[in-house]
C-alpha cells in the first residue's frame, strides 16, 4: 500500500487480521537491511494475532545506499523525515474504522532504535528489539509501555539491557526488559541465504529460535495488556 505523507506517498505492507474488528495497531518497522521479506513475515504475524499491522518502507525514497545516513541522523537526533514518516503510519491506522485507536510500535535493530525514541510519542507501546539507546535518555521521560529484548552476545549492544532497565525503573515507565543468554543481534529476524547471511552469522548476527519465540510471546503478552483498551474516536 501507499502511506500518505507531507509531500507524497511512501511505500508500506499492510496485513489485517481476519474478522470485522475493532482491532488494536502496530506499526513494524524493519532492520537495517530493509523493507525486505523478513519484515513482511513479521507484520503478517502480528495480523495472524489480531492486530492491525503496517510495515513502513524507511528507505522509500531511493533505496538503502541513499537512505540509510539520513535514516540514522534522524534517528541520534530524534526527529526528523523519518519520524514524520513513522507517525504518518501510525495515522493511517488509526484513521481506520476498525482500529481501536490503540497503536503500539515495534522495531529491530536499526528499528529497534526508531521504536525507543518513537515510545515517548504518540504510541501506546513500544517493543524495541536489540535497539541503540537513544544518546539523550531524557527522550525516555514521557515514555508509554516498553517491552525490549537483548541478545547477550551482541557485544555492541553490551549492558545496553541493564541499561535500558535501569533508567525505566527510575522513571516509573511500566517495562518487561530481557537480555537472552544464548543469542547475539538480529536474532528475531530471519535472513535469506546469501552473502549478508553469511557475514552476519560470522559477526553473531543470526536467528535463534527459542530467543525469538520467547521474545514474541512476551511482546503479545505485554501488548494485550497496553493496547487492550478501546479509545473513543
Amino acid at each position: 500500500m501507499r502511506i500518505p505523507v507531507s509531500e507524497g506517498t511512501i511505500e508500506g505492507y499492510l496485513a489485517e487480521p481476519e474478522g470485522d474488528g475493532p482491532f488494536p495497531g502496530v506499526v513494524v518497522i524493519h532492520d537495517i537491511l530493509g523493507h525486505g521479506e523478513d519484515a513482511r513475515r513479521i507484520t503478517d504475524r502480528f495480523a495472524q494475532d489480531g492486530y492491525l499491522a503496517l510495515s513502513p518502507n524507511m528507505y522509500s525514497r531511493g533505496g538503502a545506499l541513499r537512505c540509510i545516513r539520513g535514516v540514522f541522523r534522524d534517528q541520534f537526533r530524534g526527529s526528523g523525515q523519518a519520524f514524520d514518516d513513522i507517525e504518518a503510519a501510525r495515522k493511517v491506522l488509526i484513521d481506520r474504522p476498525d482500529c481501536t485507536g490503540k497503536v503500539g510500535i515495534v522495531g529491530f535493530c536499526m528499528g529497534g532504535g526508531f521504536a525507543l525514541v518513537a515510545a515517548a510519542g504518540e504510541f501506546d507501546a513500544s517493543a524495541p528489539y536489540y535497539g541503540f539507546l537513544p544518546k539523550n535518555l531524557s527522550v525516555l521521560d514521557d515514555a508509554c509501555p516498553i517491552v525490549a529484548s537483548y541478545g547477550k552476545k551482541d557485544l555492541g549492544l553490551r549492558g545496553a539491557a541493564a541499561k535500558l532497565e535501569n533508567e525505566l525503573s527510575s522513571r516509573g515507565i511500566p517495562h518487561d526488559v530481557k537480555e537472552y543468554p544464548d543469542c547475539g543481534h538480529s536474532f528475531a529476524n530471519q535472513m535469506k541465504p546469501g552473502m549478508m547471511t553469511t557475514l552476519a552469522k560470522i559477526t553473531g548476527m543470526s536467528y535463534h529460535e527459542a530467543s525469538a519465540e520467547d521474545a514474541w510471546s512476551r511482546v503479545l503478552a505485554f501488548f494485550s495488556e497496553h493496547l487492550s483498551e478501546r479509545t473513543p474516536k
